[in-house]
């Protein structure tokens, strides 16, 4: 039977996510801040799930967690960062900055960072980043989020280079997903193609089962990845 984590597995994609892979026969590690959240799921699968309490913001007392949680499993197959914060920051207030700044790059390299060093060592598994459709293009109301999602895209396959000279068999995944129905993109204007959270989850799932490189969530979502690439600059500054 596999194991796997998922760092931020409180709402949205996480938990969905959490719920997918029970249903395939994982033994799941989930975390997050809110305990009570992570109580409630673990209560639904009482034989397939253990909890810790994380906040990724606190990079050494994630680290310590991580490493006890894969313990509790006794070994961990799959790891999966989605732990994560988009805040709205037109007037450029270097404090949301930096709070998003600590949670989506340094928590999310400490993670990336220990969970590589474990796969190495174990000789095989597989890390899955959960980027965004944001990572391809600067937004003005949050350019940070879209900085911070570029890092983990271009950080994952710097990793993913670094295994294949290694020739150890460890994925490496990066999933960018659209507009999925999570806290995350509440109030948000403009939304379109917005997949339901257990949609998101269930292609994720059949992008790990095929250890894929890269993908789009939902798939249509590539087509937008392809039109921003193509789309010149003068009229992306527009958006």
């Amino acid at each position: 039977m596999k194991k796997a984590i998922i760092i931020g597995a409180t709402s949205g994609i996480g938990e969905a996510l959490a719920k997918e892979l029970v249903q395939h026969d994982y033994i799941v590690g989930i975390t997050g801040r809110r305990e009570d959240r992570l109580i409630d799921l673990q209560q639904q699968f009482p034989d397939k799930i253990q909890y810790k309490v994380m906040d990724v913001s606190q990079i050494s007392f994630a680290i310590k967690r991580f490493h006890q949680l894969i313990e509790m499993l006794g070994g961990v197959d799959l790891v999966v960062i989605n732990a994560g914060i988009g805040i709205p920051n037109p007037d450029a207030d270097w404090e949301i900055d930096r709070k998003v700044i600590v949670v989506n790059v340094l928590g999310f390299t400490a993670i990336c960072d220990e969970a590589t060093q474990y796969f190495i060592k174990q000789g095989a598994g597989h890390l899955v980043g959960i980027s965004s459709i944001a990572a391809l293009f600067g937004h003005r109301h949050s350019s940070v989020y879209s900085a911070s999602k570029a890092y983990v895209s271009n950080f994952l396959q710097g990793i993913r280079n670094n295994i294949i000279h290694r020739k150890i068999p460890v994925t490496i995944t990066d999933i960018k997903p659209g507009f999925v129905d999570t806290p995350l993109v509440e109030g948000q204007e403009g939304m379109f193609w917005v997949a339901s959270s257990e949609k998101a989850a269930l292609q994720i799932y059949q992008a790990i089962e095929k250890k894929r490189d890269h993908a789009y969530i939902t798939r249509r979502w590539r087509l937008i990845a392809w039109l921003i690439k193509s789309i010149p600059e003068f009229i992306l500054k527009r958006f």
